[in-house]
Parts: C-alpha cells; structure tokens; sequence
C-alpha cells in the first residue's frame, strides 16, 4: 500500500509552508513525492508563479496535483508517459503522497497545522489526526505528537519512521 499523510489546517494555517519543508527535505533523502492538494476555490490558475502548486512544484515534489470543484490538474515530469505508465504512476512510481487538505479523508494518517488560537481544534473534528504542528500551547493529546511550526526536519525525521519509508524506497 502507498502511504500516504496529509496536512489539515484552516485556510492560513501554514500547510503549505510546512509541506514545501517535508517534501524538500524528502527529496534530499532521496524519495519520490506527490502533492495533492484540495481546495474549495474555483478558477485557480495552476502552478502560477506564488501558487501553492507551483510552490510545491518549487520545493522538488515529482508529481504535483490539484483537487478543486470546477477542476483537476495534474503536473509532473514525465511529459512521454504512456496511457498505461500515467494509470500506474499513482501507486508505483512514488514512495508516498503528501496531501494538503482532505480533512475527511477516511483512513489517512493527518498532521494538524494551527496558527491561528481562536479557531476550532480540527483534531476534535475529524479521525486519523497523528500529529500537530505548532507554536500555540495547546494540550498534548495521548497518540498526538507535537511539532512547531519551525520543525519541518523534525517532522520528516517522523514522518520516515511512521510510514516506514526506508523499507519501501522506490529509486
């Protein structure tokens, strides 16, 4: 199975800072990363420049997609992929995909992203929430790690070892 952890936070929560960090310090590691990202905004243009697709596109991740109402595009590096190589490239030719969003994603380990003190804890909303990531006090939680904002090595560091990707590195 391709494992997969995806970022929650509230709009302005830094997911997509964070995200950048994990994924670039997975490249340096060596991994093959997708981004999916969803969104609730219509007529987006993708990966322009300061977009948050193009950001991740920017930090190195191979595969970069983006999930909205009115749309859902794809990037990636492999511009002569076949039919059959584009239908496989979503479970064999990554070592994991990184979400941001996709809060109710039923069954995918979540990383909590908070800023912002006066917002509701999404963690209290939703299943799956492993993780937290930062700078407010808020209560630990047993079975919740905890993360600053400022500790996206860190947060890899963990990340590796939850979802056990030195056993599953694709090259």
């Amino acid at each position: 199975m391709l494992p997969i952890i995806t970022f929650i936070g509230w709009h302005n929560s830094g997911k997509t800072t964070l995200v950048t960090r994990v994924v670039t310090h997975l490249k340096e590691r060596g991994y093959r990363v997708a981004v999916i990202k969803s969104t609730k905004e219509t007529g987006i243009a993708f990966d322009a420049p300061g977009t948050d697709t193009a950001r991740h596109r920017q930090a190195g991740a191979d595969t970069v997609l983006l999930v909205a109402p009115d749309q859902m595009t794809m990037v990636t590096g492999k511009t002569d992929a076949s039919l059959v190589d584009l239908a496989a490239r979503f479970c064999s030719d990554v070592d994991l995909v990184i979400g941001e969003g996709f809060k109710r994603a039923a069954g995918v380990p979540k990383i909590e992203v908070r800023r912002e003190e006066a917002q509701p804890l999404l963690r209290e909303q939703v299943e799956g929430v492993i993780g937290m990531a930062t700078d407010l006090a808020v209560p630990d939680v047993p079975g919740c790690v905890r993360f600053r904002l400022d500790q996206g090595l860190e947060l890899t560091d963990f990340l590796e070892r939850y979802l056990h990707l030195r056993n599953r590195r694709i090259s």
